[in-house]
């Protein structure tokens, strides 16, 4: 049990975190052996995503101080938070793994201040990521200056070709 003091201090880390992220993805976890806890943490991790394993009283009070109250519902049962600054990220983390351990269950999220039932995490999880999407972008871009360069390039290469088979016939 906490005392006080600690109270306090969780619930003000809670209130920064909360803060300082502009997306949270709710899950609960009951079932995942710590094994599988620590694989999903790494995957976070590894994108710069905090995954918090929460309090659900305490963490009730820090969120209804934030801009993210509308989820305090959200926080029965065994539940953990993944706080990020990129939601397409983390809702593809979140979805994958849900998808080879069944007992992740991903309940709710919230981004741009609103809040995203389960399907609409789901819907974000199929979005390019932000590198994908300039990847692509990059191509788009770059495909019609190859193909320009390939159309003023063409009649050259076409007249040399034709007199290099002109010098050879004779």
């Amino acid at each position: 049990m906490m005392n006080k003091e600690k109270k306090k201090s969780y619930i003000e880390e809670m209130k920064k975190n909360f803060s300082s992220h502009n997306s949270v993805m709710i899950a609960h976890y009951q079932g995942l052996n710590v094994k599988e806890l620590d694989e999903l943490r790494k995957q976070l991790r590894e994108k710069g995503i905090l995954f918090k394993i929460t309090k659900n009283r305490i963490t009730k009070l820090a969120v209804k101080e934030t801009s993210i109250k509308e989820l305090e519902k959200y926080f029965e049962g065994p539940t953990a938070a993944a706080l990020s600054s990129d939601p397409i990220a983390t809702a593809k983390i979140l979805t994958n793994f849900a998808k080879s351990h069944e007992k992740l269950k991903i309940v709710a999220g919230f981004m741009d201040g609103k809040v995203l039932d389960k399907n609409e995490v789901a819907i974000i999880a199929t979005l390019p990521s932000l590198e994908e999407a300039r990847a692509k972008i990059v191509g788009i871009l770059a495909s019609p200056a190859q193909k320009l360069l390939s159309i003023l390039l063409a009649p050259g290469s076409k007249i040399a070709n034709l007199a290099r088979a002109k010098s050879l016939k004779n």
